[in-house]
């Protein structure tokens, strides 16, 4: 079986988490968020996998080589101008092996889930579909692409992102998987942008081509924004979504080899603290992704925040739904709250921010 995974974005909503990072590279849990979805695809039987790359594209083969340390085969294809969803997905066809009548997976690489691929493919397959998808119920789909379904599973519609509210006719939205049969990806034009989401869908359900829905209720998040890339790293340290990628057991916290937690520090709520790293004494870290070599001094509350590789978070400063950029510098007695986002190699005084009254 073999699988597109499309990591070309610039994921611009994360940055600064993305100055120097490809979304997808950005460690989640103690690796790189792609790790992730790339062992549970060859937990779930795929074999070859081709990764569209652009953003930033020179560094993802250095760390995954040709995948066999993964028991994976990865080709690696290039876009040198962004094609869109549909376009990465047309190019990336040309390093596929598969018959015209193949399964061929497509992942986004943002999408964290606790999907069952294998069944996905199952289902793709007994429906005799062209195209599967893989769809979440949401509580406010207004931020994404409606797809309703008959009864059956057969899509009927497509609506990327409802402008009005009578638009809004199903909580069904498109969760960013896909099964396609080889042979229709190959009518995706090639050499040019197309989205896969107002274009490719919509062309192949007015054509008639049977298109089916497959609504999974199980974990689902998209990680375009920092409070959510951080949940997901916090999810999976608990354990809350499986991943055969965590290195280390599931619990309240995961250290990787080389990082220091002085004693009296308190790790919780699934944080990570990454190789070099320092956690200094009465110090107390929830729910936080912790990057290689950063330092949280005496003292520092840090919550649901990332700190980026490099980075100090100078003594008693508060940090609530916070990012902190690669080696960037947060001065002690500072507080930061709700989504404050400091540049790397950006520098803050000590005392210089607060969001609330000083007592």
């Amino acid at each position: 079986m073999e699988a597109i995974l499309l990591v070309g974005g610039k994921g611009s909503r994360l940055r600064p988490v993305t100055e120097y990072t490809p979304k997808p590279m950005v460690p989640t849990a103690g690796v790189p968020f792609l790790a992730h979805q790339l062992a549970r695809a060859q937990a779930a039987g795929v074999e070859h996998v081709v990764l569209a790359t652009s953003y930033l594209a020179e560094v993802f083969e250095p760390y995954f080589g040709d995948g066999s340390a993964l028991g994976l085969k990865i080709t690696y294809i290039h876009e040198d101008e962004p094609l869109g969803t549909g376009g990465a997905i047309r190019n990336a066809a040309s390093a596929l092996e598969s018959g015209p009548d193949a399964p061929v997976l497509v992942f986004n690489g943002d999408i964290l889930t606790g999907l069952d691929i294998a069944g996905l493919v199952r289902s793709h397959q007994a429906a005799g579909a062209d195209v599967s998808l893989h769809l979440t119920r949401v509580e406010d789909p207004s931020a994404f692409g409606l797809v309703p379904t008959d009864p059956d599973g057969r899509v009927q519609a497509f609506t990327e992102k409802p402008q009005r509210p009578e638009e809004i006719v199903t909580d069904q939205v498109n969760a960013g998987c896909y099964v396609f049969r080889r042979s229709v990806i190959d009518t995706i034009p090639a050499g040019r942008v197309v989205s896969v989401e107002r274009e490719t869908f919509p062309g192949l359900l007015a054509s008639g081509a049977h298109l089916h829905g497959v609504v999974d209720k199980t974990y689902w998040l998209d990680l375009g924004k920092p409070a959510a890339l951080i949940q997901a790293s916090a999810d999976l340290v608990r354990g809350v979504v499986p991943s055969p990628a965590v290195p280390g057991p599931t619990g309240d916290y995961l250290v990787l080899p080389g990082a220091e937690v002085a004693d009296g520090a308190k790790l919780t709520g699934g944080t990570v603290v990454g190789a070099g790293a320092r956690i200094a004494a009465d110090a107390v870290v929830d729910g936080c992704v912790v990057l290689d070599d950063a330092v949280i001094e005496a003292g520092a509350q840090v919550r649901a925040s990332l700190v980026g590789a490099g980075a100090r978070v100078g003594s008693r400063t508060v940090l609530e739904g916070a990012v902190v950029g690669d080696r960037a510098e947060v001065g002690e007695d500072n507080e930061l709250l709700s989504g404050a986002r400091v540049w790397c190699h950006s520098q803050i005084p000590a005392a210089a921010i607060r969001f609330s009254p000083k007592p």
